[in-house]
């Protein structure tokens, strides 16, 4: 019988799952659409489609796990674990630099740069995304599929206590599994995020420099630029909060185990790590005027469509 707490929690992770599936659903048909009706897709579109799959998908991982708390003997299986930790693992880390490579794409296209190399990779980052996203692919299974070989049964089987092996066995292979599956996690996210950090960091720089500049043209002359700073300057540092909180929330899972008693920690954890890739699913249709555009149209047509349904009652 799992503690009312984390009934709770997995609750609202059930809730922000159902968010994340519209808002990610709604991206990816969004741009397959536009896809399929201009004949030719851009390089944000193509990240935004590989992002939004990628999350529909690890929130199905998501699903997946709560439903092992429930029904744990589904997953009883270490080989069904093994596949399963790997899957989550490489969707994860792909997810991330899939939503890395969208605001370094943003920061590339914003800023203005000088220099011959930064001036090189603006002129031909058209052509590097499909390649970035191969090389993302690529390094998300070099973090993940090594869970295949090194994770030993007793850390799968202690999340829902099904082991059944003495506890000194346990506690002689928590530390080599953890030791190894935090490794390959942090190694994951690591570069993805150093790399989000610097490419905000270029953009506030630019953002300040640009506004300082035209401070003194403010009541004559209204640069649209600073709109568009200001728009994605809050849109990725609100992805640096979240992907920070969900790294910080999935550490903590990672190191929650049978040994540790503490269910508060893991329900907020919990909570906290299925935030991200639902929310900022939301935030990515607010910031994009296309997508905002299509949200919109999508909304009338369905208050028209309810108006339809309930005239002829109203009629009647």
């Amino acid at each position: 019988m799992l503690p009312s707490v984390l009934i709770i929690s997995i609750s609202i992770v059930a809730i922000e799952v159902v968010v994340g599936f519209i808002g990610n659903g709604f991206i990816t048909a969004v741009n397959i659409i536009n896809w399929i009706k201009s004949k030719k897709i851009s390089s944000a579109d193509m990240i935004l489609i590989f992002l939004s799959t990628s999350r529909f998908i690890l929130q199905v991982i998501i699903l997946m796990y709560i439903y092992s708390l429930y029904f744990a003997d589904v997953f009883k299986l270490t080989s069904m674990y093994k596949a399963f930790g790997t899957v989550w693992m490489f969707v994860h880390h792909a997810s991330l630099w899939f939503s890395t490579w969208l605001y370094v794409l943003y920061c590339v296209k914003l800023i203005n740069v000088t220099q011959w190399l930064l001036l090189q990779i603006k002129l031909r980052i058209a052509g590097m995304v499909p390649w970035l996203l191969l090389g993302s692919l690529v390094i998300s299974s070099v973090t993940s599929l090594p869970l295949l070989w090194i994770t030993p049964s007793t850390y799968l089987y202690s999340s829902t206590e099904n082991c059944k092996e003495n506890s000194t066995a346990l506690i002689t292979d928590w530390d080599s599994s953890h030791l190894y599956l935090f490794l390959l996690y942090f190694v994951g996210c690591f570069f993805p995020l150093v790399l989000s950090v610097v490419t905000s960091a270029l953009l506030i720089t630019s953002l300040w420099k640009h506004t300082k500049k035209m401070q003194c043209y403010i009541d004559t002359f209204r640069d649209p630029l600073i709109d568009v700073h200001r728009t994605a300057i809050k849109s990725i540092i609100s992805f640096l909060i979240l992907s920070l909180s969900s790294f910080v929330a999935q550490v903590l899972l990672i190191l929650s185990t049978s040994q540790s008693k503490d269910v508060v920690k893991v329900a907020v954890s919990l909570v906290v790590a299925g935030v991200y890739p639902s929310i900022h699913s939301i935030i990515l249709i607010i910031v994009n005027s296309k997508l905002k555009l299509a949200f919109r149209m999508l909304c009338q047509n369905l208050k028209c469509h309810l108006e339809n349904m309930t005239l002829p009652h109203i009629i009647a």
